[in-house]
C-alpha cells in the first residue's frame, strides 16, 4: 500500500514542479526572444512555445521513466525516502533543463543583437566626390 502513495506523491509533486518551471520559462523567455528576433512577436512566441513543448516532453518523459522502482517499501520511512530520492533526481533534471533553456535563449538573443552590427568595423572612409 505504501508504494501506491509513493507513486501518487511523486507524480503529483514532479508534474507540479515541471509545470511551474515551464510556465516560468514561457513567461520570462519571451523577452529574450523578442530581443533576439528584433521585436518580431509572432516569431518569438512561436519559438517560445516550441521550446516549452520540448521542455515538457523531456521532463515528463523523465518523470515517467523514473517512476518504476524495485525497492521494497515496507515502512512509512522507506516510502518517504523513496519519494525524496526520486523527487531529488527530477528537481536536478528540471534545473539542468532550465539552465539549458536559458543558455539557448541567451544564444538566440546574442545572435540577434550581433546581426545589428557590422561584422567588421570600418578602418577607413571613402571620400564623397562633390559635383559628379
Amino acid at each position: 500500500m505504501h508504494i501506491i502513495a509513493c507513486y501518487a506523491t511523486y507524480l503529483a509533486i514532479s508534474l507540479a514542479a515541471t509545470i511551474l518551471v515551464a510556465q516560468t520559462l514561457r513567461h520570462n523567455g519571451r523577452g529574450f526572444l523578442m530581443d533576439a528576433f528584433r521585436g518580431n512577436g509572432e516569431l518569438a512566441d512561436s519559438v517560445n512555445r516550441l521550446l516549452v513543448a520540448g521542455f515538457y516532453l523531456i521532463n515528463i518523459g523523465y518523470v515517467a521513466l523514473a517512476l518504476r522502482t524495485g525497492d521494497p517499501v515496507p515502512t512509512v520511512r522507506s516510502a518517504i525516502e523513496l519519494v525524496c530520492d526520486k523527487l531529488g533526481a527530477v528537481l536536478i533534471a528540471l534545473g539542468v533543463m532550465h539552465f539549458f533553456n536559458l543558455y539557448i535563449f541567451n544564444r538566440l538573443r546574442k545572435r540577434g543583437l550581433s546581426e545589428l552590427r557590422p561584422p567588421v568595423p570600418p578602418d577607413m572612409q571613402i571620400p564623397v566626390r562633390q559635383g559628379s
